[in-house]
């Protein structure tokens, strides 16, 4: 663990000005020594979580049922911070990392303008065009769920079916978050 908080505290003094304060990391595929990432993420300020292969496996196979039942084209899960997480359905045609950040720039924007009208918050959100529409749901208060449809789904199913996978996908983040003790608080 000693090395791995060094290594941490090293990026902090580099890059962010000594402190990983407001920072995340995440971690995956971990072998013997998993828990010492997250340890040392927290001991050097930074919030922490990973996920092993079983958590990634009941991810996949709630976002694949989703996809099958609602006729969507594709489901990403991205971090709060602008992380893709994970991707199900079709491969997208544009570049999934800024599309991640972007993403999580529009969620943070909105939870702005929720504030402003006197909601503690807005869970999911709807962007429609002509040809393709996107609809973002809140997923444990720490990953958004990002739905990609067209016109073989509709808005209704598209929601509907979201409530069942958004649960479903809250309670293996959840899970995640008590095992390596790095709950939403942090």
């Amino acid at each position: 663990i000693q090395g791995t908080y060094e290594i941490f505290m090293r990026i902090a003094e580099k890059r962010f000005g000594g402190s990983l304060a407001g920072r995340f990391i995440l971690t995956a595929g971990m072998g013997g020594m998993g828990g010492a990432q997250p340890l040392a993420g927290r001991m050097a300020g930074a919030a922490s979580w990973s996920f092993n292969e079983s958590d990634f496996k009941q991810i996949q196979t709630h976002l694949q049922a989703y996809l099958r039942d609602s006729n969507a084209r594709c489901a990403l899960l991205v971090d709060r911070n602008g992380q893709l997480v994970a991707t199900v359905g079709e491969t997208p045609t544009f570049d999934p990392t800024a599309f991640a950040s972007l993403t999580a720039a529009d969620f943070s924007a909105n939870d702005q303008l929720a504030k402003m009208i006197g909601e503690p918050e807005l869970a999911s959100l709807v962007h429609q065009g002509e040809r393709e529409s996107m609809f973002l749901a809140d997923v444990a208060k720490r990953v958004i769920l990002v739905v990609l449809f067209d016109q073989r789904a509709t808005l209704g199913l598209v929601k509907l079916k979201a409530r069942a996978v958004v649960e479903s996908l809250n309670n293996v983040f959840e899970e995640m978050f008590n095992r390596v003790g790095s709950g939403q608080g942090q």
